[in-house]
Formats: C-alpha cells, structure tokens, sequence
C-alpha cells in the first residue's frame, strides 16, 4: 500500500496546479457510454479510481486509452452489461455505471459496491428514481438485476439531494422515452458539469446547479470532447495544509466560488484567504484561533468530504471548534489517528469537539479513507518530528502525486511503496 513519510513544522510557499475532479470524471466516463461512439475526457485525472472506471469500461468491450492528461473512450464496442463483483467492490461510485447501462442496453446486472468505510450509504434512492423510469430491479442474493424495455420520462422527487442519485437518474433519463423532472436534485458543480458533458452528446439537459433537473431525450447522441473541472475538495486539501503548516501557496486552475464555504471558514481561523478568476492564494503567519460551529451539509454548505483536512488545520488553532458531521455516520475514522499525534479531540455520535493544542509530534499513523489520509498528512505537516502514514492507497484514490505537488510547495515529503 505504500507510506508517506512526512518531516513536519514546515511552511508552505509557491504554486501548485489543481488537477482535475475525480466526483466529476467518475460519472463523465459512465456517461461515455450513452453516445456509442469516441469521448475524450480532458483534463482527466491520473488516480487509482479512474482506473478502476477504466477497467469497468474495459471490461464492458470499449476501447480506453491514456493520451498525456486526456482519456479517450470508444464505446462503439460495448458487448457486455454485467459488471462483475471484484471490480464493482473497488470504489463506491461504481454504482453510476447502472444508469448508463440500462438506457444503452435495456438490462444490467451488477453487485453492490464497494469504496471508503464512512457508514451505511444506501442506494435505495439510485434504486427508486430507476423504478420510477419504469425499470424491473431485483436484488436478491447481493446482485441488482435491472430490466427496463422501455424507460419512460417522469417526475422523479428524492427524498435527499443525494449526487450518486441525481447522476444516474440523469443518465437513465437520457434513454428513457418523454421528459423526466428530477426534483429535490443535489447541486453539487460535479453535476452541473455532468449535464455540460451531456449536452455536448447532443442530449437535452437543463436545471443543473439548481434543485430541478429536467432531461428531455429525443436526439440521438454522439461522442465529443470534454474538459473536467478543477477538483474543488483537493483545492480546498491544499488550503488547509498551508493553513496547518503556515506559509503563502497559490492554487492556479481552481474555482473559488465553488468553495466559499471553506475560504469562509479559513478566514474565520486567521487565513488571509485571496481570489482570482481562476487562482487563490492562502497566507497564514500567525497562529489559527477557534471557529464557529462547522456543520456538513449538501452544496453549497461545508462539504462533508472536507471536514476531516479542515479538522487536521485547525488542531493547534486557540480555542475549541465543533463539528458536526450531518452526511455521514463514521466519517470520524481518523480522530483516534489524530490523537495519536497529541490532538485534543473527543467525539459523540455525530459531533466531535476539537480543542487546539500547543503542538502536535509525530506518529506513526494509518490511513483508513480517502479524505481521512489527507487529513494525516495535514496534521504531519504541522506537527513537530517525524510522521508516518500508512494505507495511502486510499490516498491514490483521490490525489494525484500529493507529496511531489506538496514537496514543489516545500514540504519535506516522500512516499515509499
């Protein structure tokens, strides 16, 4: 699995690109499929859950080939619909294969996923908002077997705003007969940029970034070329690390208004947080002081993935921090890991209080999730000595080479396998 070794009270300072969004590319590259032809996904980033979307593409019968930073799929030779049980287990988005395959093939069968250990993630809303389009899904047994001879646009209301459900009842919907109204639809960027890949298919899609989304299929879809948008949790990851160690970093390629939640949040802690049109540039000199309550909540609220790296920032701030986290039952899998390192920080249920402490030290730490790990390593670049994180695999899954981009910043880090 490989470990990062992190020698730690570093400042950060320089410049560093932000790649492009894994919650974006995953779904793009389930989309690929609908248009029976060649997409190139631009900007697409190098990490192990894009291969794992590969490898399903694969497997499928299409043609999946890495030109520099773009990838191109060809789906004209889609020959499968199934989806077997060792490489659906490898992530948890693999789920949003489903609607893609039921619109271009009438039928899929697939297991349940796999992915991070964060608690009960059910897909019962991807399940229903299938029905409501009029496919026949049993899942006895652990495998979802779907038919759907005919799809048929309808009014689909979540009773969440969840992403993974809005994502395949879009996809869905582009093959069904009719227009399709998703209500209470999450309003996340990944979706809206999503709907932008979509239209260039040729597909009629309207609403992302809103709580309605209307779909209204008719013409038939063709490949095209896409660029994915800036990855906003590994900006928001980078802004948190110069936040803990201190420093002056500038992010280039990156949205800040897709992150006004945290630069909010930062500036609260002491940050001087500045935006551009496509860069911010975090300076923190003086030490972090407490901030009000952080609670998790749906786009455009804090984003649950960020929770965890904006714990790790604020461990040595002055004063005590709660967070409650509103997504997720165990998305607190790395405070025992912090504590470890000296953080101060008890939990109960879904709230943990964070008081700062004079300094943290080194340890050696395991990485149990993918935003939990770039928690660890925050929390290293902080802390005084030494500090070891092993399980970065699930790093992989998310961040393309953090500890060259972190060593370009002028931390002193390396990575082992």
């Amino acid at each position: 699995m490989g470990i990062i070794t992190i020698q730690g009270s570093t400042p950060l300072r320089g410049e560093t690109v932000i790649q492009g969004a894994k919650n974006s590319a995953l779904p793009i590259l389930a989309a690929s499929l609908l248009s029976g032809d060649v997409c190139r996904i631009e900007g697409c980033p190098h990490l192990s859950d894009v291969d794992s979307a590969a490898d399903i593409l694969r497997y499928l019968g299409c043609t999946v080939v890495w030109e520099d930073d773009d990838l191109l799929v060809d789906s004209r030779t889609l020959t499968r619909c199934d989806i077997p049980q060792s490489l659906m287990r490898r992530m948890r988005s693999s789920v949003i294969f489903l609607g893609a395959i039921l619109a271009r093939c009438g039928w899929a069968e697939l297991s349940y996923p796999g992915g991070c250990e964060l608690g009960p993630r059910p897909i019962d809303l991807h399940l229903s908002a299938l029905r409501a389009l009029g496919a026949d899904i049993s899942d006895a047994g652990g495998t979802l077997r779907c038919r759907a001879a005919h799809l048929r646009g309808c009014q689909i209301v979540l009773a969440t705003p969840s992403v993974g459900a809005t994502e395949n009842a879009m996809l869905a919907a582009c093959g069904a007969e009719g227009d399709t109204v998703i209500c209470n639809a999450a309003r996340e960027p990944e979706i809206a940029d999503l709907q932008e890949f979509l239209c260039a298919m040729g597909a009629q899609v309207r609403g992302a970034g809103g709580s309605v989304i209307t779909v209204s299929p008719g013409r038939a879809l063709h490949g095209c070329a896409h660029r994915v948008i800036p990855d906003r949790i590994v900006t928001a990851t980078y802004l948190c690390a110069a936040a803990a160690a201190g420093g002056d970093i500038t992010l280039r390629n990156t949205e800040h208004r897709q992150l006004a939640a945290v630069t909010t949040a930062l500036r609260q802690a002491g940050c001087r947080v500045d935006c551009g049109a496509d860069y911010i540039r975090l300076t923190r000199t003086e030490p972090l002081r407490a901030v009000p309550p952080v609670q998790t909540t749906p786009y455009p609220g804090f984003p649950t993935d960020c929770q965890a790296i904006f714990m790790a920032a604020l461990l040595q701030s002055r004063g005590t921090t709660v967070f409650v986290e509103n997504i997720f039952q165990s998305r607190y899998r790395h405070v025992p890991e912090l504590i470890r390192m000296g953080a101060d920080i008890r939990t109960e249920g879904r709230v943990a209080v964070v008081c700062g402490v004079e300094r943290l030290h080194g340890a050696e730490v395991v990485a149990t999730d993918l935003r939990g790990g770039a928690a660890l390593v925050t929390a290293g670049l902080a802390a005084e000595g030494i500090t070891t994180v092993q399980g970065v695999g699930h790093i992989h899954r998310g961040y393309e080479e953090l500890p060259a981009h972190l060593r370009a910043l002028g931390a002193h880090i390396t990575e082992e396998n």
